[in-house]
């Protein structure tokens, strides 16, 4: 395995993906895997580790290469740094297809939490002309393949987690800011397909963030796969005990297996080799 920490910015080591790429010996290399970005959450004040290197591992054991950003948080989580960040890791990993062995049509983003506000922000805003001209990068270069959603923030409004959104767009933001930055009113027929996955019972991000987004998904024709468990608090991660930390109220078998789905999820999505987006 090759194991690396990339700096996505000269000279600035804020920002960074940490890569787990599979070998390439003869017996163990397989045709061009799927890539997996994971976006840990933690409000955009921190970033969780829960949510880091334990999920890598859990989808690198799926025959995934798998790269965790480490994305501009606290007074530099503001929009639209973040959502920069993001565009330059797809862009990377993209751009690098053929050293990670990695099918370049095939190149996912996860994120918890905050983490799914900035994965579900790159997939409504990957288009916008200023994210190109800032980073200087191709159309389409950021755009990633699919997102996987876990407990995600995505509204700015009446169920919003207002932790997330006050740091990303400031505790004055007037109604219009807040509905300009209120996912679920800007997806389009751009946005790539969604595995969405949140629990009823969650009470930090209410699960109204996830069945609004999935809504308009349905709205513009975009793929999604949806899935609602009715137990379990904020912050699961895998629901797995080496994610739990020691705390049973982390640890659920049920939910657990929502990796087994969205990593079965990945590789049917976008199976067939194309990219299509205008």
């Amino acid at each position: 395995m090759l194991h690396e920490i990339i700096e996505l910015y000269e000279n600035d080591p804020r920002v960074t993906l940490t890569a787990y790429i599979h070998g390439d010996e003869p017996e163990l290399r397989a045709p061009e895997r799927a890539a997996l970005i994971i976006f840990p959450g933690g409000g955009l004040s921190f970033l969780s580790e829960r949510e880091a290197e334990p999920v890598a591992l859990r989808f690198f054991g799926e025959g995934m290469n798998v790269f965790v950003l480490r994305y501009s948080i606290g007074d530099l989580g503001h929009f639209p740094l973040p959502l920069l960040d993001a565009s330059l890791a797809v862009s990377h990993v993209r751009q690098h297809s053929d050293a990670y062995n990695i099918d370049p049509r095939r190149v996912f983003v996860m994120g918890f939490s905050a983490g799914g506000y900035i994965a579900a922000m790159l997939g409504v805003r990957w288009h916008e002309p200023f994210i190109r001209e800032e980073l200087d990068i191709e159309y389409g270069e950021n755009r990633p393949d699919g997102m996987v959603l876990a407990y995600p923030v995505i509204t700015a409004k009446e169920f919003a987690h207002r932790g997330t959104i006050d740091i990303s767009i400031g505790e004055d933001a007037d109604d219009s800011e807040l509905e300009a930055h209120s996912l679920e009113l800007l997806v389009t027929e751009k946005t790539p397909p969604a595995f969405i996955w949140h629990t009823a019972a969650d009470t930090a991000v209410p699960v109204e963030n996830s069945l609004l987004f999935a809504f308009a998904l349905s709205s513009c024709d975009i793929p999604f796969e949806l899935h609602v468990y009715p137990e379990g608090p904020h912050g699961l991660s895998l629901a797995t005990r080496e994610t739990s930390c020691g705390s049973p109220g982390l640890e659920d078998t049920r939910v657990s297996d929502w990796a087994r789905l969205a990593a079965e999820w990945i590789k049917r999505t976008g199976a067939n080799g194309e990219r299509a987006f205008r």
